[in-house]
């Protein structure tokens, strides 16, 4: 079977009504390569009395990649990085040992209509960077490398594929692709990392011959090539990498250690993260 294994997504309310799909962890499977979180959100349109920011809160033990087709939002975490995201761009922020951010509409769209859609992941990290200090890296969209293929446009946001290279700097081997092919086009898929996924975000997929339907992650065949044709225009992502080893996950906590989870919470709190520059909100820890 091409297809090992099918991931639905389940809807989850972040607060005020935004709703994403998740896709990862599931019941089925807690990771494809390092990556142990997906949420798929939007398209959504706004007005302005709709308030979807997401106010200053932790992690440890992970690296977050930040992706939108749509939309812009306002980061700012605890090192000091202010950065408007915006699309096509990527963001990757490495949490280590303890970073706090917040996910804000950027003011001059606060009294707009206005639409989000767009994806974020979250790798776990190698046990030895676990504690490694908070970095934010923004790429712009111009300097993704890309690359079109008889009526495949590929973008390479982490890792290497296709002779290109993305110059986010991952701790891991890890690999994200942003594909769009046009109708009746066949690419041909290389198994380049032991663990790889296929998640079409807009449109149906044929994936050898098995039909992938929109919000559906294929988890694919390992050491094979895949061949993908879209019936239709469509977007997808791919991503995958090696292996890390079970991780425990608790709220928006990852670590290779149980105890180390447990710390994060205490210190979360106690208050004792680093604040986020201008920021006087927080969102408490939920119930253990």
């Amino acid at each position: 079977m091409p297809i090992t294994q099918s991931i639905l997504p389940r809807e989850h309310d972040l607060g005020g009504g935004f709703v994403v799909r998740r896709l990862l962890p599931s019941a089925q499977r807690q990771a494809i390569g390092p990556f142990v979180f997906v949420d798929h959100f939007g398209p959504v349109t706004s007005s302005p009395d709709q308030n979807q920011d997401v106010r200053p809160h932790p992690h440890i033990g992970l690296a977050t990649v930040t992706y939108l087709f749509e939309g812009a939002m306002m980061h700012r975490d605890s090192t000091g990085v202010v950065q408007r995201i915006e699309p096509g761009a990527v963001n990757w922020m490495i949490a280590g040992r303890g970073i706090v951010h917040s996910e804000r509409t950027p003011e001059d769209l606060r009294s707009s209509i206005r639409r989000s859609h767009g994806l974020q992941l979250w790798c776990a990290l190698p046990a030895v960077h676990e504690e490694d200090p908070p970095s934010f890296q923004h790429v712009a969209a111009r300097d993704i490398p890309s690359c079109n293929l008889a009526g495949a446009t590929i973008r390479v946001l982490l890792g290497s594929a296709f002779g290109l290279t993305s110059p986010v700097r991952s701790v891991s081997p890890t690999l994200y692709l942003d594909v769009a092919l046009e109708a009746g086009t066949s690419l041909a898929l290389a198994p380049l990392h032991s663990e790889m996924a296929v998640y079409a975000v807009d449109g149906e997929l044929l994936v050898d011959g098995a039909v992938l339907a929109p919000h559906v992650m294929a988890v694919l065949q390992p050491g094979q090539i895949t061949t993908l044709n879209a019936p239709a225009s469509t977007r997808l992502m791919v991503l995958g990498g090696e292996p890390l080893g079970h991780r425990f996950i608790e709220w928006n906590f990852v670590s290779s250690s149980k105890a180390r989870i447990v710390q994060a919470q205490e210190d979360w709190l106690a208050q004792r993260f680093a604040t986020v520059p201008g920021e006087t909100e927080f969102i408490p820890l939920p119930s253990r």
